[in-house]
């Protein structure tokens, strides 16, 4: 008789696909120890846990992007994305990064192409360009809105989110790499427990006035504000 699926078992991760890291883990190219993990029993908190002991960051972190549902996975990209974020760190990548987040926060289509036109400009070699395709890449169409429907493949999204993160860890002072990866992956925990959260978007009626934005109010102080209670 079958056994429980082992991504039932632990009722504090809601925020997790119904998946096994078996069924997560086809098509991607994981290294020996990955693979062998594979063929033991573990629930998706404990595979990560185990890649994440044996120091397997880069398997890990592709992991872990397709085991949180794609807006979920968004956001843990733009937490570490956001970490990664030096002062003078060039203005396209900080508005593809809250691109990013705002479509976490209110994941419409127009949210989802505005990330795409903020990636392109900053580019998908930096932690935000990644993070907003990976918004872009979450639904919809790969095509301009005039053209036939290109749906983008399923784990796009998580091929952006896995780069964001990666790009993270390593884009300043590389060498701490392994202590930035661990405490990724401690926010990639908390965004499957529900603890770490974006704000959802206010809905402004259509006779108020939106708060004004004074000219020293930074982007910091307006992107979502995570709930870590």
């Amino acid at each position: 008789m079958k056994g429980p699926n082992p991504t039932m078992r632990d009722e504090s991760l809601p925020h997790l696909v119904d998946k096994t890291p078996a069924e997560l883990c086809q098509g991607l190219d994981l290294g020996d120890v990955a693979r062998g993990l594979l063929g033991e029993d573990l629930s998706l908190r404990q595979y990560l846990g185990q890649l994440v002991a044996q120091e397997e960051f880069p398997d890990a972190a592709r992991f872990w992007s397709r085991a949180l549902p794609k807006r979920e996975a968004v956001w843990w990209a733009c937490l570490c994305a956001r970490s990664a974020m030096a002062e003078g760190t060039p203005r396209p990548q900080l508005a593809a990064l809250e691109a990013a987040e705002a479509w976490c926060a209110d994941p419409s289509e127009e949210n989802r192409r505005n990330a795409m036109a903020a990636s392109e400009a900053a580019e998908l070699g930096t932690p935000g360009g990644c993070a907003a395709a990976a918004a872009f890449w979450s639904g919809g169409s790969l095509a301009p809105p005039d053209l036939p429907v290109v749906p983008p493949a399923d784990d796009l999204t998580a091929h952006g989110v896995a780069g964001s993160v990666m790009l993270a860890a390593v884009r300043s002072e590389p060498e701490k790499a392994p202590e930035k990866y661990k405490r990724f992956f401690e926010q990639g925990v908390a965004v499957a427990e529900g603890k770490a959260r974006w704000r959802e978007a206010a809905v402004v009626a259509p006779e108020a006035k939106p708060e004004p934005t004074s000219p020293g109010r930074t982007a910091a102080a307006t992107r979502p504000v995570i709930n870590w209670d």
